[in-house]
């Protein structure tokens, strides 16, 4: 069965966004910071492994507000890989490429497993990652810790409910200007 696996970048205080994200700023001010180690993603090394990781994936699951900051990723993430698009609501119009919305959390987590077999389901957002999380289907967490503070922004952990969730680090990749943290999720 397939495993699914949030991939996210975070600031050391828990931002995954700057203030004032928008369609016209996706990652809203300073939030951008948090991608430059993507700029090591094609060398050899800790990021390079970590992004060959994520691109990998054979489904992904994005929050919905997450898809439409990354303008729909034109309707493909990576390699025409199916798309779930977790939602409130469906809009009216259809889907671009392999986008498909889905307004629950297990069913959208059922589906993505389906999709990708015995392959990985990559996670993209901050509601998305709570919503599965919330719902008992996140597995593992790839959090890329960017050594800045932004001081405020889109939390990734905001809106769980206050209870004890048990990590197990099952990995820790430093690079110079990130650490790539992998964690699976312990289910009672």
């Amino acid at each position: 069965m397939a495993k699914i696996v949030l991939y996210m970048t975070v600031s050391l205080d828990g931002y995954v966004a700057g203030p004032d994200d928008s369609v016209d700023a996706p990652m809203g001010i300073g939030g951008f910071r948090l991608f430059n180690w993507l700029d090591r993603r094609n060398d050899p090394g800790p990021s390079g492994e970590v992004y060959a990781e994520a691109m990998a994936t054979r489904a992904v699951i994005a929050g919905r507000r997450t898809y439409e900051l990354a303008g729909r990723w034109q309707g493909d993430h990576h390699d025409g890989v199916p798309i779930f698009v977790l939602t409130h609501d469906v809009p009216d119009e259809a889907p671009p490429g392999s986008v498909r919305y889905v307004t629950d959390a297990a069913e959208c987590a059922a589906q993505a497993r389906a999709a990708a077999g015995d392959g990985t389901v990559l996670v993209h957002g901050a509601g998305a990652a709570q919503a599965l999380l919330r719902a008992g289907e996140l597995d593992e967490m790839e959090l890329h810790v960017v050594p800045v503070l932004l001081g405020a922004g889109r939390r990734l952990f905001d809106h769980l409910p206050a209870e004890v969730v048990e990590l197990e680090q099952v990995r820790q990749l430093t690079a110079p200007d990130v650490t790539h943290l992998h964690y699976r999720v312990n289910r009672p």
